[in-house]
C-alpha cells in the first residue's frame, strides 16, 4: 500500500499534472482572495466575509479535481496493466485507499496556502475571525475528499481519461442537485431525505462556524461509500 502511494505521488510530479493542478488552484484562490476578500472588505467592518472566495473555489474544485483523478484507474485499464495491479500482493481496499490518499494529498498541498491568506488579511484589519476561516477551510477540505473519492470511483468505470473527467464533473454536479431537488419537493419525507443528503447544506454549516460531528461523519461516510463501490468494481474485474 505504501509503495503504491509513493508511486502515485511520484507520477503526479513526473508529469505536469500535479504542477498544473496546484498552480491552477493557487491562481484561482489567489485571484478570488484579492478581488473578493482583500479589496472588498472594509477594515472597520465587524467581520471579514470569506464566503465569496470559498464559494467560488467550491465550483473550481468541482471541475479541477476530476482532472486529478481521471487517470488513477482508467490509465491502467487502457494500458492493459490493470491485471498486474489487481493481482499484486495488496488488498483491493489497500490499493484503492493508496490511490485516493495520493490524489487527496495533492489536493491538500494545493489548499495549504489558505492559512496564509488569513495571516495576510490580519495585517490589514482587526476584524478577522479565525474561527470562521477555519470553518471555511474545514468545509472545503471535506468537500475535496468527496470529490476525490467520487472521481476515483468514476475512473474505475472507464478506460478513457477524458470520459472519466467529464463523468466526474457531472457526478459532482449531481451531488449538489439534491439540495435543489429538496427545494422543489416541498415538505415531507422525500424533501427531508434529499435535504439530509445535501453536501451543500452541510458545507454551509461549516462556513458559519457550526462544527458538527454529524456533518463531519456525513462527509467521511460519503467518501467511504465511493471507496467501497470502487473496490467492488475492481473485485468484479479481477474475477471477470
Amino acid at each position: 500500500m505504501t509503495a503504491i502511494f509513493r508511486r502515485e505521488i511520484k507520477s503526479y510530479f513526473v508529469t505536469p499534472l500535479g504542477y498544473v493542478f496546484i498552480g491552477v488552484c493557487q491562481i484561482f484562490s489567489g485571484a478570488f482572495f484579492f478581488f473578493f476578500t482583500l479589496t472588498s472588505n472594509d477594515a472597520d467592518m465587524g467581520s471579514v466575509d470569506f464566503s465569496p472566495m470559498f464559494s467560488l473555489m467550491f465550483f473550481v474544485l468541482m471541475v479541477t479535481i476530476p482532472l486529478l483523478t481521471m487517470r488513477l484507474l482508467s490509465e491502467e485499464r487502457r494500458a492493459r496493466t490493470d491485471q498486474l495491479t489487481l493481482t499484486a500482493p495488496v488488498s483491493l481496499a489497500g490499493l484503492v485507499t493508496a490511490k485516493f490518499a495520493a490524489a487527496y494529498s495533492i489536493f491538500l498541498i494545493s489548499m495549504a496556502i489558505m492559512p496564509v491568506y488569513g495571516i495576510v488579511l490580519s495585517q490589514y484589519t482587526d476584524a478577522l475571525n479565525w474561527f470562521t476561516l477555519l470553518g471555511h477551510m474545514t468545509g472545503i477540505i471535506l468537500l475535496g475528499a468527496v470529490y476525490t473519492s467520487a472521481g476515483l470511483f468514476v475512473s474505475s468505470l472507464t478506460e478513457n481519461q477524458m470520459v472519466a473527467a467529464i463523468l466526474s464533473v457531472f457526478l459532482n454536479i449531481g451531488l449538489l442537485l439534491t439540495n435543489i431537488a429538496a427545494s422543489y419537493a416541498g415538505v415531507g419525507f422525500l424533501a427531508d431525505a434529499l435535504r439530509s443528503l445535501s453536501l451543500l447544506e452541510r458545507y454551509e454549516r461549516f462556513t458559519i462556524g457550526m462544527f458538527e460531528l454529524e456533518s463531519v461523519l456525513f462527509f467521511i461516510s460519503v467518501v467511504a461509500v465511493f471507496l467501497f463501490l470502487t473496490v467492488r468494481i475492481l473485485e468484479r474485474r479481477r474475477w471477470a
